[in-house]
């Protein structure tokens, strides 16, 4: 490890740049996971800076300090997260094999990082009771009511992210198939099926409610908001929230609970592991083998809570 004199942050940034065009360009990053990293990056430039280190020179023990300190908390800020640290150390592996990649190094002061061991937490999910009381909340037959109606229906129909929910669009929607094409992290896509339900919902929806919102204007964007315009990721957050208050749910509920409960209620029902990665887009099936402790989690409960000698001994 040499010291650097002269702007040990700015050369940083300058390599940041570069990483990230790589990523973008090359690999398809999304791009919140792309801001991600340059947030981690920077984070990393300020440790260097007070270090008067230059990103080419740390090596691995400056770098395990770094994650130390974000761990035990640092500058006022509380302890980061095990998952955001262990996002944090990706992006620094990411980061220095691309620099080695470039032959601007030549080792990598990651190779003995080692990510905090962290207790996994599992994710929300509704029931099946939950679910149908929250989908009859949207009543009436105003376009407001059928756009909440079919955007509920074909998040838990399909488990679509937040993001993909508000960019699908009228192409993307293959009806008669009963199909969806959702567009995920990285541009990726992948074909959803509709179930009949949130079918019927988006008929109504697109024939009866959509047309009153959208007007005579030009609007691909599936869902929009009262004024016609593409429904924004708030606006989304408020509907879900808006209903899940109604039917007397959790009011902190998010979109993403329903993606939760999708992947759950599948595995529930029979379907298998690689198929439901395939319908949520992981890339990683380690990702989708969360439902599977998840589920295991349920069935406890269920038995628990139904076998009578179950509940003497809990």
């Amino acid at each position: 490890m040499s010291a650097v004199a002269p702007g040990p942050a700015e050369h940083l940034t300058e390599l940041t740049a570069d990483f990230l065009a790589y990523l973008e360009l090359e690999r398809g990053l999304a791009r919140n996971t792309a801001q991600a990293y340059r947030s981690d990056l920077q984070q990393l430039g300020s440790f260097l800076a007070r270090e008067h280190v230059d990103a080419l020179s740390a090596d691995g023990p400056l770098l395990a300090r770094f994650i130390t300190e974000l761990a035990g908390g640092s500058d006022g800020r509380p302890p980061a997260a095990a998952s955001t640290l262990q996002r944090k150390i990706a992006c620094l592996r990411s980061f220095y094999r691309h620099l080695r990649r470039e032959g601007l190094i030549a080792g990598d002061p990651t190779a003995d990082l080692q990510p905090p061991r962290s207790q996994a937490k599992l994710p929300r999910v509704l029931s099946r009771d939950q679910v149908n009381l929250l989908l009859a909340q949207p009543v009436g037959d105003g376009p407001g009511a059928l756009r909440d109606r079919a955007l509920l229906e074909t998040m838990y129909a399909c488990g679509l992210r937040a993001s993909e929910a508000i960019g699908l669009a009228l192409p993307e929607l293959d009806l008669r198939a009963g199909l969806v094409i959702a567009r995920g992290k990285g541009s990726k896509e992948r074909l959803v099926p509709v179930g009949r339900s949130a079918l019927e919902a988006l008929e109504r929806y697109l024939d009866q409610g959509r047309p009153a919102l959208v007007g005579l204007r030009d609007e691909p964007h599936v869902f929009v908001n009262l004024r016609g315009r593409p429904l924004s990721r708030q606006g989304l957050y408020k509907i879900v929230q808006r209903h899940a208050r109604s039917a007397g749910l959790d009011a902190s509920m998010s979109p993403h609970t329903l993606r939760h409960t999708f992947a759950t209620h599948l595995l529930a029902g029979g379907c298998d592991l690689r198929s439901l990665q395939e319908m949520l887009g992981h890339a990683d099936i380690g990702t989708t083998q969360i439902y599977t402790h998840l589920t295991t989690e349920r069935l406890r409960d269920v038995y628990y809570d139904a076998h009578p000698r179950a509940q003497i001994k809990r």
